[in-house]
């Protein structure tokens, strides 16, 4: 018979605040949930830790603290642990048969599906009609795989105008969608937006002035160049004055957001007021954004900066979920935070140069979509970063064939567009936050 001790001592609970921190960092940030593990187990594995007195048996029933009235009631022993589940459950059981580990998947294929759907439909469809059986034997044709070219004009029509076209649009969606969830993600705030906090704007200063002034010393180069410097000193410079005791206020951000618009739409018009009809030509375009232009050149010259912060962006999912718990729990799971949000306001100027050094300002497409794939599958980055491109892309292929067709033969500018889709659903988000944070006081 067991021998009770009177002085035994019972485990440390593990409820501090940095096993609660790394509890959510495991579960909720949806990216490191160990199999087997659970709050029980850890119960347990810090009891056999914390307990000097040796256990005699395996099957020895645990005991609590003294009662009251001095004697130790014993307990119920403990349940077989059980792991947590991808969901973060820790249950032991994927909830609705997988649900959580298949709609990720299910989005992207979607996605991706639409996206080809589109692109071809986009290819073939406008002022001259190409067959989807003719489009796609012309590319089996290009990739030697079989096919058979189509007449000249239908040739050069579909791989000197609408092609280069398409791909840059799927381009510069992606980097626009991949660039709103990672300002969000840094700013912790929902409402940031590449166009809305003026860092579009910026960064068309920045090429507006390679117009206006006729600059050419990188070659293709240089206008990216020019937008991508602009770009990083607008987001630097909005994200140090929304700065507030630590934290990002969102009314401050907007704000902010203004009055770099303003200051840059000042800039734009003095550029206006000195520069040429053609070099007007060039600025308008600019301002309205539009893919009108699209040539072969320009998809290779934006090509590197977009594809570089596409592949980078993905590989911050992790620290971007850990962040989202708050500053100081990602600091105590290991998270230099400042160097974080440096080395994401450097990912996010490269994307959002490289698509305004070729389409112009396209507001409302970082805004929009990361929201939508919230909506659809929660606030994840390891999907949601990923995702935000894909859907960019998908977003600003349809908006592009949209503004080709609806006003045919004239064309719609694609940020006019954008901008009057977008604006009614910025209006319900600002409502939406305030109401759920109870004003912005």
């Amino acid at each position: 018979m067991t021998r009770h001790d009177p002085e035994a001592r019972t485990a440390p609970e593990t409820d501090s605040n940095e096993s609660a921190v790394a509890a959510a960092s495991h579960g909720s940030a949806g990216d490191g949930s160990v199999p087997g593990r659970s709050p029980q187990g850890a119960e347990r594995t810090a009891a056999a830790l914390s307990d000097p007195s040796p256990r005699s048996a395996p099957e020895e029933t645990p005991r609590r603290a003294p009662g009251p009235g001095g004697t130790a009631a014993p307990t119920a022993a403990p349940a077989k642990p059980r792991g947590r589940d991808r969901d973060g459950n820790g249950d032991g059981r994927r909830s609705g048969s997988g649900t959580g580990t298949r709609r990720p998947a299910l989005l992207t294929a979607a996605l991706v599906g639409t996206l080809a759907l589109l692109a071809l439909l986009s290819a073939g469809v406008g002022a001259y009609d190409i067959p989807l059986t003719d489009v796609l034997a012309s590319v089996r044709h290009h990739l030697g795989l079989g096919g058979a070219p189509l007449d000249r004009v239908g040739e050069s029509v579909l791989w000197n105008v609408r092609l280069p076209r398409v791909v840059l649009a799927l381009l510069v969606g992606a980097s626009l969608g991949c660039a709103g969830a990672l300002m969000q993600g840094v700013f912790g705030n929902p409402l940031a937006e590449p166009g809305v906090i003026g860092i579009s704007a910026g960064a068309a200063v920045g090429a507006v002035a390679a117009i206006g002034l006729g600059l050419s010393f990188f070659g293709n180069w240089t206008i990216t160049v020019c937008a991508f410097i602009a770009g990083l000193i607008t987001v630097s410079s909005v994200y140090l004055l929304s700065r507030n005791g630590g934290k990002t206020e969102v009314v401050t951000l907007i704000l902010t957001g203004i009055a770099v618009n303003a200051f840059a739409g000042a800039l734009i018009g003095l550029f206006v007021f000195f520069a040429d009809s053609g070099q007007v030509n060039q600025i308008t375009f600019w301002q309205l954004g539009s893919l009108a232009q699209a040539t072969w050149p320009k998809v290779l010259a934006v090509l590197p900066c977009a594809v570089a912060g596409l592949v980078i962006a993905p590989l911050y999912s992790r620290r971007l979920d850990l962040l989202s718990l708050g500053e100081r729990p990602a600091r105590h799971l290991g998270i230099d935070v400042e160097r974080l949000r440096l080395s994401l306001i450097l990912v996010v100027a490269l994307l959002t140069a490289a698509a305004v050094a070729v389409a112009g300002v396209i507001t409302f497409i970082g805004l929009l979509v990361p929201h939508l794939l919230r909506m659809a599958n929660g606030p994840g980055h390891r999907f949601l970063v990923p995702g935000s491109a894909l859907a960019g892309a998908v977003v600003l292929v349809a908006g592009d064939l949209a503004a080709r067709t609806l006003a045919q033969p004239a064309e719609l500018p694609l940020g006019v567009l954008t901008a009057l889709l977008g604006s009614p659903f910025f209006f319900w988000l600002l409502r939406r936050t305030r109401r759920k944070q109870g004003g912005w006081a």
